[in-house]
């Protein structure tokens, strides 16, 4: 099927790096990286250009998701590993597993953003208070 200009339509089926990234909102760039490091592996043309399946797509869906919720790509890896060698159940302690730690991870840094936080309001209330008392120290000279 054509669409107009002698390019064939993309079936549903395949799809070229530009149009995942363009699906996906993610540069082409980005979906190549993946693939230098292992965790894409797309079909090739006789031409050479990659052609992915809708597994693939699934497969850079997970990535991006797992990249979005912090994970590591090393994590990802073995959460994607995991599904290809043993099935949904493991991927899925895995991904729970990992996940927890994630959680752990964040509650970690929100406590320390919270001492921060404490600390900062602190030391406005401070640098306030001895700002005004210089200034009260400074009108009280002037007059």
């Amino acid at each position: 099927m054509s669409n107009g200009n002698g390019k064939k339509r993309n079936s549903g089926e395949y799809f070229t790096i530009s149009e995942l990234a363009e699906q996906l909102d993610i540069s082409t760039r980005t979906i190549r990286y993946y693939e230098e490091i292992g965790l894409l592996n797309p079909q090739r043309t006789p031409g050479n250009h990659r052609i992915f399946t809708k597994k693939d797509r699934a497969r850079l869906k997970i990535i991006l998701r797992g990249k979005r919720l912090g994970f590591t790509l090393d994590e990802i890896r073995q959460i994607l590993e995991m599904y290809d060698v043993k099935g949904e159940p493991e991927q899925i302690k895995l991904t729970l597993k990992l996940a927890h730690e994630k959680l752990n991870e964040v509650n970690e840094k929100l406590e320390d953003l919270k001492i921060l936080r404490a600390e900062l309001e602190n030391l406005i209330r401070k640098l306030n208070r001895r700002l005004s008392e210089i200034e009260a120290e400074m009108e009280a000279q002037v007059q």
